[in-house]
């Protein structure tokens, strides 16, 4: 799922390897970065799934960068699902693996940039990151009390 974003804060950042030195070095905080992980961890946790974050520029061709970005990513790329944001491009993807479309469909992903680009729109990149994430964990439900029903 492709989104571009008509609002939101025009610095970009790669965080996959970068440690803060210092607060205020980059887009996030120390209790920025305590939030986002918390928030990756919990829908991890909470889905089954492998919830990944990109920050940074994704090139001219954004869904393909996005992609490429997903099958790297490690892990089983069937059950991961990839946030790749780059706000400088104001661009949003989604990417799901094949056995993770299946419980977070278009519908879902597009809801979840709908509540993330009201957050972008606002300046307030970490809580669009943790409301998404939220949002995408929220859709794709705990894996056994998806079954049962």
């Amino acid at each position: 799922m492709t989104q571009q974003l008509e609002h939101g804060p025009s610095a970009t950042k790669d965080t996959r390897n970068t440690a803060v030195t210092e607060p205020g070095s980059g887009p996030f905080s120390y209790r920025d970065l305590a939030r986002i992980d918390e928030a990756l961890t919990l829908s991890s946790k909470e889905t089954g799934l492998r919830f990944t974050l990109y920050l940074g520029d994704l090139g001219r061709d954004t869904r393909a960068t996005a992609e490429d970005l997903h099958s790297r990513s490690g892990g089983d790329p069937s059950n991961t699902v990839l946030l790749a944001l780059s706000p400088g491009q104001r661009v949003l993807e989604i990417v799901t693996g094949t056995a993770a479309a299946r419980r977070l469909p278009d519908r879902a992903c597009a809801l979840a940039v709908l509540t993330m680009t009201g957050r972008l729109g606002a300046g307030d990149l970490t809580g669009a990151i943790v409301n998404g994430l939220r949002q995408l964990s929220d859709s794709a439900g705990h894996p056994s009390r998806r079954r049962a029903h």
